[in-house]
């Protein structure tokens, strides 16, 4: 079943379980898919996985995004809807990268490059974002290279 498929069956379940607000984010997820297909290759175009899990990561960064600007706002209510909601899209991306692995994963791409200052940060950044496979945030990426590199 690729990743589409399971989105539509997920819809399907919530619907079954009257479970709105997860009907609610699923469709939006999906709308947001089908978009990102249309914009890719037309109306009948899917994406794969790699491209699916992109749409989601960036939606889950606008759940986080707007979590800061409700917490500024004294919208305590509005952020925590935005928390779940970011939750329920992170059961769809793959598990992250714990803290020791992340480490791991950023000595060895440092030790590849053959960086030792933080100007050569975007080739070990590289690296790293490609070896993480989206199983690590780039801000997590970045700061701890920038911290190895100080």
């Amino acid at each position: 079943m690729n990743f589409q498929d399971r989105i539509d069956q997920d819809i399907k379940e919530a619907m079954k379980a009257r479970q709105a607000d997860r009907l609610g984010v699923l469709r939006m997820l999906k709308s947001a898919l089908k978009n990102a297909a249309i914009e890719a290759g037309g109306a009948e175009a899917r994406l794969d996985e790699a491209a699916a899990q992109v749409i989601v990561r960036k939606e889950v960064k606008r759940r986080q995004d707007a979590v800061e600007g409700f917490e500024k706002g004294g919208r305590p209510e509005l952020a925590a809807k935005e928390r779940d909601e970011a939750a329920l899209l992170n059961t769809y991306l793959p598990q992250q990268l714990s803290p020791g692995e992340l480490e791991e994963l950023v000595v060895a791409c440092v030790a590849e490059a053959g960086a030792t200052s933080k100007a050569q940060m975007g080739a070990v950044m590289k690296l790293a974002v490609e070896r993480a496979a989206g199983r690590a945030d780039g801000r997590a990426l970045s700061t701890a290279i920038s911290a190895k590199l100080a």
